[in-house]
């Protein structure tokens, strides 16, 4: 009896040690995991708020970029603006164009206002009281135009941002820094009405030192970093900088509202910062879950089995086994998914920057020094929707290519529907696409004065072909238009040039050549068929989208 107790006591203590050793080890693994999880998530979440707050910035920087302030008192300033604006698909809720008017500018502008069927042309405050134009010392801040125009926005017009104190001291910042900023948190439209952001771009005329006016986008704050998904490890507030200890959330219908941050109140698991108008924002994470009372019960849990299977030796290892095998597992799965998103996340770095650099050059070609500035506006507009079809493209795609033909639709190029086009319909890598939709609509965009002659009929051809197998598959693609010559062709422009004879020729590895004939004008591309499919991109994309498995 005594050996027999002795052996009992021993693997009950034996039993309550390895009870007490696998709890200690699951309230650890459990701990770090969901705050790994949390860290992780949050991360990821900040970094998209952040790219969606520098994508509005830039909107603003390009649109005060085309800008052009012939007179300042116009009251259809954004006139040009409303296509490109339009083609970034972005969320803003008003755009609106604030002109720095003199005191003798006044009255031109309530007559301009009034013109414009804006109901109400008197210059006013901002709580709608008239302004005495003789009484004005000053220039002053006022409302000319706006976008969309509607039956709630066309009152606005008219309104002077002096007596503001959110919008005048934005215009004020920018005006002295001369660069985009942000207001504090403000009611949109009305009084009552969504709480958001505005972003406000001076506009320097050439040869000038303070701004004629400014461009200004406003957007719900609630779109754009508050909104919350129930399926999330956290909820997200921003920090007030209006109030001293305060938080903006939004609710599940996107309604933003404030909250007071007690001193003893609970703290965020975490805060992020943000840029974005010049300042910083602070974001705070709050924890839906309580990670450390959740390790805590599975430790408890882990416990009171191991105890209530002492006496089974062989059953105690075997769920011990089988529970480390099953948090090694869980531990490989996030790592795995964390590499992955990590790679996930360098790869749409690499492509968004790839895609601004475009921009930028396209830009920057278009409107070059000397370039008439109707003609450079039309091409920009053109060439920015190419690049944004392209890119609608290829995310229905997921990134695996494009199908050829597709970059012939009519919302990409001009007269699509004038081109016979012909050729096996093949799937061009990324690289690949967004280089010929820029070719494609270069060649197009500068053949309208050979369209008279031929009136509905087909005069334009596109054909391509893919000749040799294996390694040696070469792509072949021709343009030719008929009826055509140098007399009635509009010459390409120099950024034209340099995509047709050497930027889209080096981007696909081949070459190309342009020339006319008796009756038509020719444009040739050749180039090897594994640079236009590039098999090595897309299974890269193919690898990084698979799902994430644990390791056997």
């Amino acid at each position: 009896m005594v050996r027999l107790g002795f052996i009992i006591g021993f693997i009950a203590l034996l039993g309550a040690l390895l009870s007490g050793l696998a709890a200690y080890r699951v309230h650890d693994q459990e701990l770090a995991l969901d705050r790994i999880a949390l860290a992780r998530a949050i991360d990821v979440h900040a970094s998209l708020v952040q790219d969606r707050l520098t994508e509005r910035e830039l909107l603003a920087r390009v649109a005060s970029g085309l800008f052009r302030t012939p007179s300042v008192i116009k009251p259809n300033m954004l006139e040009p603006l409303r296509s490109a604006i339009y083609a970034f698909k972005t969320d803003f809720v008003v755009a609106g164009w604030v002109a720095r008017l003199k005191p003798n500018e006044l009255i031109a502008a309530q007559a301009a206002i009034g013109g414009a069927g804006f109901p109400n042309p008197k210059i006013r405050s901002y709580d709608d009281k008239p302004i005495n134009p003789v009484e004005v010392t000053q220039p002053i801040d006022v409302l000319l135009d706006l976008e969309p125009r509607s039956d709630e926005t066309k009152a606005l017009p008219g309104r002077s941002y002096d007596q503001d104190p959110v919008r005048s001291a934005m215009l004020t910042r920018a005006r002295i820094e001369k660069r985009s900023v942000a207001s504090d948190p403000v009611p949109l439209l009305r009084g009552n009405g969504p709480v958001g952001v505005i972003v406000a771009a001076p506009v320097i005329p050439e040869g000038a030192t303070e701004p004629a006016g400014f461009v200004t986008f406003s957007y719900e704050l609630a779109s754009m970093m508050l909104t919350n998904d129930d399926m999330s490890l956290f909820s997200v507030a921003l920090r007030d900088p209006r109030k001293e200890g305060g938080e903006l959330i939004a609710n599940d219908q996107g309604v933003v509202s404030t909250r007071g941050v007690a001193a003893d109140g609970p703290a965020p698991s975490a805060t992020r910062t943000v840029s974005f108008g010049g300042r910083d924002w602070q974001l705070g994470y709050y924890a839906k879950t309580n990670s450390v009372r959740r390790a805590e019960q599975t430790a408890i849990i882990v416990a009171a089995i191991g105890f209530a299977i002492t006496a089974m030796v062989c059953g105690l290892f075997g769920y011990v086994a089988y529970n480390n095998l099953r948090l090694s597992r869980e531990i490989q799965v996030r790592i795995g998914f964390e590499r992955r998103l990590t790679a996930v996340i360098d790869e749409l770095n690499h492509r968004v920057k790839n895609i601004l650099a475009v921009i930028q050059s396209i830009v920057t070609r278009t409107l070059r020094h000397g370039a008439d500035i109707d003609v450079a506006r039309e091409l920009l507009i053109g060439r920015i929707h190419a690049m944004s079809n392209v890119v609608s493209l290829l995310s229905e795609s997921q990134w695996q290519g494009v199908k050829l033909k597709g970059l012939f639709e009519a919302r990409a190029i001009p007269h699509a529907d004038r081109i016979a086009v012909t050729g096996p319909d093949i799937a061009v890598s990324a690289r690949a696409a967004q280089s010929l939709s820029l070719l494609f609509f270069e060649l197009a965009s500068h053949s309208d004065e050979g369209l008279s002659l031929v009136g509905k009929h087909p005069h334009i051809t596109a054909n391509w072909t893919v000749t040799g197998e294996g390694p040696d598959e070469v792509f072949h693609f021709r343009w030719e238009e008929f009826n055509t010559s140098e007399a009635t062709r509009r010459p390409d422009s120099d950024f034209g040039l340099i995509l047709l004879d050497r930027v889209a020729p080096e981007a696909l590895g081949g070459t190309a050549k342009r020339y006319f004939t008796d009756a038509s004008y020719v444009y040739e591309l050749t180039a090897p068929m594994e640079t236009v499919v590039d098999m090595t991109e897309r299974d890269r994309t193919d690898k990084i989208s698979a799902p994430v498995r644990p390791a056997r």
